[in-house]
């Protein structure tokens, strides 16, 4: 079976608020699994995709000062 797996992220998560959308992405990132990362990167794409180039540069040096500062 060919399952689309961005149109059924958005599909699941259409009709949720932010307290269901804040859920899945702390429950998804305390779980430490692989699986749930696909998810994940679907949110980041869509906000990605739908932000000014401003916010991105502080999305980049978010990231980037956050690696710097990983375990």
């Amino acid at each position: 079976m060919n399952v689309d797996i961005r149109k059924y992220i958005i599909n699941n998560f259409k009709e949720d608020d932010n307290k269901n959308i804040r859920k899945a992405i702390e429950e998804s990132i305390e779980s430490h699994e692989d699986d749930p990362l696909v998810g994940l990167g679907v949110f980041f794409e869509l906000l990605w995709n739908n932000t000014d180039e401003l916010d991105k540069e502080k999305y980049i040096e978010i990231i980037l000062n956050s690696i710097k500062t990983a375990h």
